[in-house]
């Protein structure tokens, strides 16, 4: 099983995409959570680092945490901002950023061909392609959840320093 990163949730014939292995998705989403959390003030850029801790493998299953850039928690009115914050936070990630905490060393030629990759689809994606629906989804809390998807005020991880998703931090979970 892999895991794909689509630019959007439509048309998906003949997109550029970047499709990983589950250990690529793992050093992927650690290494962004790890440098996202290092870098976001605004609330806003806090969303975007808990938005990819939630497709944790540890919590929801190897090769199942594919996503679209159009689900992320993306402001029409401040795509530019948004864009350039991902941008920034793939930068750090390439510099090695925070990878002392990680329990493991990463594949450098590997996590850097992917977030090369996600740099070019994150270029690509334009403010047109915004899809506000999943924000709304994604932010709605049903009866049925046993958590916000929000923890309230931000919390950060006290041994990783990363920013905590409804399932905790990604790096804790990941040692288990």
């Amino acid at each position: 099983m892999a895991n794909t990163v689509y630019l959007t949730s439509h048309n998906r014939i003949d997109q550029p995409e970047l499709e990983m292995s589950n250990v690529s998705t793992r050093i992927f989403i650690d290494t962004l959570v790890l440098s996202g959390s290092l870098l976001a003030r605004a609330d806003r850029e806090k969303e975007f680092v808990i938005w990819l801790a939630q497709h944790d493998q540890h919590v929801i299953g190897n090769g199942t945490v594919s996503f679209s850039l159009d689900e992320m928690p993306w402001e029409p009115d401040h795509f530019e901002e948004n864009q350039s914050f991902l941008l920034r936070m793939i930068e750090l990630a390439l510099q090695r950023a925070g990878w002392e905490r990680l329990s493991y060393t990463p594949i450098e030629k590997d996590i850097r061909y992917a977030l090369t990759a996600f740099r070019e689809l994150i270029l690509l994606f334009g403010q047109d392609d915004i899809d506000t629906s999943h924000y709304e989804y994604w932010r709605t809390i049903e009866e049925y959840d046993n958590c916000r998807t929000l923890p309230e005020g931000y919390p950060k991880c006290e041994k990783h320093e990363v920013y905590l998703s409804c399932f905790g931090c990604v790096l804790c979970n990941g040692e288990s």
